[in-house]
């Protein structure tokens, strides 16, 4: 064995310790942020701006009567008052944790964060020692595509938090599936370091591929808060129709921004990656001419990235010209997830063709 090949597997094995590494982290956010769910609207900052709205709300005194010249009364109540944070940054809740009034979350919440990028950073060198192992783009394969999308799914909200887009939200929810993803590429995905099929050399491997990644990242953001929506918007819709929802619904549910702003937020990610999308259909069709000779061969995977493509259209052209919103537009939105998702996990690995490089 030479001494190259000892230094890549070595590499490898740092790749593998590190991706098992961040897991556990992950883990550790994915209960900072339940801890955040749990307690959150009770902390502190919370108790004490309810405190200060009841204060001014009873120095300003009780309701007025004033009578009417008819001989009738009108009561005039004395308006609410709402209590900013102290640094007047923001009053709109960015997580669970902002519920009963402190605009900039409580301190679980900041720890579950904390957490989160400290895995996304060990996750982030996994990958990159994964890709130095062989000396190329960690995308290889069905397992090295799964620690690479998740890494990127990460990044993707925690950009939103930098850009200081309340989707604290969002934390809980991602971490979840995140675990489950990594699960499932540490054991039922996993393949050793290798070199790549003859097919895969090629600078479009980073141009395609990387844009394939990022965009999944991008579609699985907006439908997370698609779900969420579908749920908020179902316990709005019984709140109004004089139903009582479950102590368990009302206890996580209230917690989520209102139902128009989730989905909102979910048209707003889907219609900013489409075009990113259509980008990397044709960057596929591209380097398939320079492979195989045609631009267009109804490979499963070409067929399942053209529907994905039909699909999202559908739902952004639905939503901008036949005014579809709320949930008509989110069970379309997803179909179109549910076909990326086929497109991912299904063609890769139960259906044969020119993309058959799941290396499971």
């Amino acid at each position: 064995m030479t001494l190259a090949a000892a230094t890549n597997e070595h590499l490898a094995s740092i790749s593998n310790t590190l991706i098992y590494s961040s897991m556990a982290v992950y883990t550790l956010a994915f209960f900072a942020h339940i801890a955040e769910w749990l307690f959150g609207s009770r902390s502190k900052v919370a108790r004490t701006a309810a405190a200060l709205t009841a204060e001014a709300g009873a120095a300003q005194g009780p309701a007025v009567t004033v009578k009417q010249s008819g001989g009738g009364t009108a009561v005039l109540e004395r308006p609410k008052v709402v209590v900013r944070s102290a640094s007047g940054a923001r009053d709109v809740p960015d997580g669970p944790g902002a519920h009963g009034g402190d605009v900039q979350g409580d301190l679980y919440g900041r720890i579950a964060v904390s957490l989160t990028v400290l895995a996304f950073l060990v996750e982030l060198v996994g990958v990159v020692c994964r890709a130095a192992s062989v000396q190329r783009a960690p995308w290889g394969n069905m397992y090295e595509f799964n620690i690479t999308f998740s890494t990127v799914a990460v990044g993707v909200y925690l950009a939103l938090l930098a850009l200081r887009k309340n989707v604290r939200w969002l934390g809980l929810f991602l971490i979840t599936t995140v675990l489950l993803d990594l699960g499932l590429a540490v054991t039922v995905l996993y393949t050793a370091s290798d070199q790549l099929v003859p097919a895969l050399h090629s600078y479009w491997l980073y141009i395609h591929v990387s844009t394939a990644i990022f965009c999944g990242a991008v579609f699985y953001v907006g439908a997370v808060a698609t779900i969420l929506y579908l749920f908020k918007d179902a316990y709005e819709t019984k709140l109004q129709t004089g139903g009582k929802p479950g102590a368990f619904a009302t206890s996580v549910l209230e917690r989520l921004p209102a139902s128009a702003s989730l989905d909102k937020f979910a048209y707003r990610v889907n219609a900013a990656v489409f075009p990113l999308w259509t980008f990397t259909i044709i960057a596929g069709a591209i380097w398939a001419g320079d492979a195989w000779g045609r631009y267009w061969n109804w490979d499963p995977k070409e067929t399942w990235s053209f529907i994905t493509w039909v699909a999202y259209a559908c739902y952004l052209h639905a939503r901008a010209t036949a005014g579809w919103k709320g949930r008509k537009a989110a069970y379309l939105a997803m179909i179109a997830f549910g076909c990326w998702l086929f497109n991912y996990y299904g063609v890769n690995i139960f259906v044969s063709g020119k993309h058959s490089y799941a290396g499971v």
